[in-house]
């Protein structure tokens, strides 16, 4: 056999092996899309189809008409906020499950991502209902920006929805959101994860899945992708204030009602547990 035949046979070899490796990476990119609009359609009460004709109605704050001391007025609030978004947290758990290779993490891993990225998933969500007046939850109830700046911070509140108003002029589908609330929860970046390097792969073959499908609904506009990429620090700035927030919470835990889902995911003391 000629030294030509035996370098077109390697030639050929590595052709067959790029081609084979790119059939891979595109099955895998398939797989990895479908699997996680399919958790986002199944485990996200805020999608098109589920909220479709819903009928928005203010929420209801009892005992508060002005009169009484923030303080008070704040412990109302929060306790109605924190009943509004337990019924999230477990939807949001059951999402970050089935994105694929999530439970390879370890364990540790798993609870932190979900823990810090649990209140900016549900911004995403929520987003498409809300506008720069309030948040409106899943079944509806609306709890305005007045209420909300009684809670947090006027400065807090204003990021909130300068978020609010720039993901919705995107006009992003179910699967986009989907995919970028996969983005948010796989964050590589989070300080205290055990094993930041098994992340990592995750994390970028989340971003590209969310690449490719930005590509393909929005071929006319080449920004979409880079912006998002470009608002996660973002959007994990507000979770951090956020959670900075619940040190509220755990300071004046002993005059709160908490839903115990709310409590055991932001580590706040509950009244039961204290009386075992």
């Amino acid at each position: 056999m000629s030294k030509n035949a035996v370098c077109y046979g390697r030639v050929a070899e590595r052709s067959q092996e790029k081609i084979s490796d790119l059939q891979q990476l595109e099955e895998t990119m398939y797989d990895m899309i479908v699997s996680i609009t399919q958790a986002h359609l199944t485990h996200c009460a805020y999608t098109q189809a589920k909220t479709q004709g819903l009928l928005r109605k203010p929420a209801a704050f009892p005992g508060i008409n002005g009169q009484q001391s923030p303080g008070f007025q704040k412990v109302v609030a929060w306790q109605q906020f924190a009943s509004l978004l337990s019924p999230s947290i477990p939807q949001v758990v059951e999402f970050a499950k089935r994105i694929p290779s999530f439970q390879e993490l370890h364990q540790d891993d798993q609870l932190l991502c979900i823990k810090l990225g649990f209140f900016e998933v549900w911004l995403v969500h929520a987003s498409r209902l809300s506008n720069e007046a309030g948040l409106t939850f899943a079944d509806g109830t609306c709890v305005s920006r007045q209420h909300l700046e009684l809670m947090f911070d006027r400065e807090f509140v204003t990021m909130v929805f300068n978020f609010v108003c720039w993901i919705n002029n995107l006009r992003l589908s179910d699967c986009v959101i989907g995919l970028y609330a996969a983005a948010v929860l796989v964050s590589a970046e989070r300080d205290g994860l055990y094993d930041h390097k098994a992340l990592q792969p995750l994390q970028e073959q989340v971003l590209e899945a969310l690449r490719q499908k930005v590509a393909e609904e929005h071929p006319s506009e080449p920004h979409v992708f880079p912006a998002l990429v470009a608002k996660l620090r973002e959007l994990h700035l507000l979770g951090h204030n956020h959670l900075e927030h619940l040190r509220w919470f755990r300071t004046n835990w002993i005059h709160l009602r908490l839903p115990p889902l709310f409590a055991e995911v932001f580590d706040i003391p509950r009244h039961d547990a204290a009386q075992r």
